[in-house]
């Protein structure tokens, strides 16, 4: 018989999948055939790290890797660079989670919107660093930006919608796992 615990886990891994899944599939949809409009809010990594502030058991880094590394290939980024840095991003806030867990949800915003502001910070200057003609840093800015802005409707979506709840602080373990 399966312990319910590791049920519940995987469960929501494979919503986690799901979800990317569905992202993936309307970023990639022809929806707007103009060139100067300004991106969207990069919705995998808020939700990314909306589960992580809450439940860092349900996304292990492989996880993370995996659906980063798709949308590397399916949204034809340079591959492998948007997955690493979301990855540290991610494993940055699970360091950080036994602290997160008691606090509110501003000082939670402010943690998270710093960790997306590097994460389009580092993947801005890689960029520049290696030459990449197609850089546009305003536009990485004003996404990097409406990110930060989509986070809490996003972990309201994670806590009402997919019922990823906060840890209560005895629940979890340092290294992010049930006791």
């Amino acid at each position: 018989m399966v312990d319910p615990l590791t049920l519940d886990r995987w469960l929501h891994r494979l919503i986690f999948g799901a979800v990317a899944g569905v992202v993936v599939f309307v970023q990639i949809l022809p929806l707007e055939t103009r060139a100067d409009i300004l991106p969207g809010p990069e919705w995998m990594l808020c939700l990314t790290f909306a589960w992580l502030q809450r439940r860092p058991d349900y996304l292990p880094p492989w996880l993370i890797a995996c659906v980063f590394l798709m949308l590397d290939m399916l949204l034809m980024r340079p591959p492998g660079l948007f997955t690493a840095l979301a990855l540290m991003g991610a494993e940055f806030l699970r360091a950080r989670q036994q602290v997160s867990v008691e606090t509110p949800f501003g000082p939670e915003w402010l943690l998270t919107g710093g960790t997306i502001g590097g994460v389009f910070l580092a993947y801005a200057l890689v960029l520049a660093l290696f030459g990449v003609p197609e850089v546009q840093f305003g536009l990485l800015a004003v996404q990097a930006v409406l990110t930060v802005l989509a986070y809490p409707l996003v972990a309201l979506a994670a806590r009402y919608l997919f019922m990823v709840r906060r840890v209560t602080p005895g629940e979890l373990d340092p290294r992010g796992l049930r006791r």
